[in-house]
């Protein structure tokens, strides 16, 4: 037989094109699917309204495409592109919209876009108080706020907030933090008068500045993006923050990744009013209120050791009433549906003051 003719570009164009149109017609097809959903789900009878955004259904399907993923394309690219389309099919079952910690700019509007893609409309709100609020009054469908930070530790106006506003927990994203240094973009060779971020991200940044700009001022804001923003409107001031920011406030970036610690990244909560099912690998979080008496932490502790529950974190936030003595933050492995867990939070309860679920949540698949 003769030698197969080598491609041509225009061949290989011209199959670019027809995959093109077979991708269009099946993308459609999915979206029609996705409508359909949204028709069954409104048709059933219940005291209830219908649920669209099914954050376990979601991590499934990402799970399961990146195992079946067999390249070029990269793990992280096909989960990528899958959580645009699946954005997209939301947004023609049910428009969501995301309150965040704002203002425009801030890595928890980056963590809400990686959650729930770009279709999603998000309201930017100036506390983590005000975020809580506009989803326990149904203001927004669901939040997103920070909790914890590789090099930082945790966020406590977070769990404090979880005391006060009746939430669930309906997800969790975790979003690699690199940090840049970024000045107007008009500014040539002005000197650097000071440096200005998130209290956070100057104390992740400490050892790269001590290095590039010894002695210059740094000065705490509220946020990466305030600190933008304002290097946005002042000459001779560098902010620190996320590329997002710099592309939202036209600025020019110095330096790239200058944290100190390259594997830093920030855990984020997705909180809404629902209660999620299992995906079949969950995390469950509960707070737990004790008398303040020796042994207290042990007694709620043992059951969870005895029966190989494994937990991933422990926090002690100061009591706001004089009946809760301590309040534990605990997160453990596993989906509270399970028998095994029902019994773990049965013998806790039996110790406790109060045993209060903050949700079970499918664990961040990227």
């Amino acid at each position: 037989m003769a030698d197969k003719a080598p491609e041509t570009l225009e061949s290989v164009r011209e199959r670019i094109d027809s995959i093109d149109r077979e991708l269009q017609r099946l993308l459609n097809e999915r979206a029609a699917c996705a409508m359909r959903v949204a028709e069954i789900k409104q048709s059933e009878p219940s005291a209830d309204p219908p649920v669209y955004y099914r954050p376990e259904r979601e991590a499934q399907i990402l799970a399961r495409l990146q195992a079946e993923n067999q390249g070029p394309l990269t793990d992280k690219d096909v989960a990528q592109l899958f959580r645009e389309i699946i954005s997209c099919c939301l947004n023609l079952e049910q428009p969501l919209t995301i309150a965040y910690l704002g203002p425009p700019g801030t890595y928890t509007e980056a963590a809400a876009v990686k959650q729930f893609g770009h279709f999603a409309g998000t309201r930017a709100m100036a506390s983590i108080d005000e975020v809580f609020r506009e989803v326990e009054s149904e203001a927004a469908h669901y939040g997103v706020v920070p909790v914890e930070n590789s090099t930082e530790g945790m966020v406590n106006h977070t769990l404090d907030c979880f005391v006060d506003f009746a939430v669930l927990i309906c997800a969790e994203v975790e979003l690699p933090i690199h940090h840049s240094l970024m000045v107007n973009a008009s500014a040539t060779d002005e000197p650097i008068r000071e440096i200005i971020s998130h209290s956070q991200s100057l104390a992740q940044c400490r050892s790269w500045l001590d290095g590039h700009y010894p002695g210059i001022p740094r000065i705490p804001v509220s946020s990466n993006a305030e600190a933008a923003l304002q290097a946005s409107q002042r000459p001779g001031v560098a902010a620190i923050a996320g590329e997002m920011a710099a592309e939202k406030y036209a600025l020019r970036i110095l330096a790239s990744r200058i944290e100190d610690h390259p594997d830093n990244k920030t855990r984020f909560l997705v909180i809404g009013r629902q209660r999620v099912g299992p995906s079949g690998r969950d995390k469950t979080s509960i707070l737990v209120s004790t008398r303040n008496e020796p042994g207290a932490l042990y007694k709620v502790l043992e059951p969870f050791h005895r029966h190989g529950i494994s937990l991933s974190r422990i926090e002690t936030r100061p009591a706001k009433s004089g009946s809760w003595s301590y309040v534990f933050f605990i997160d453990f492995d596993g989906h509270q549906s399970k028998g095994e867990i029902q019994k773990v939070l049965d013998e806790v309860r039996a110790v406790s003051m109060e045993v209060r679920s903050l949700g079970s949540y499918p664990q961040a698949v990227v």
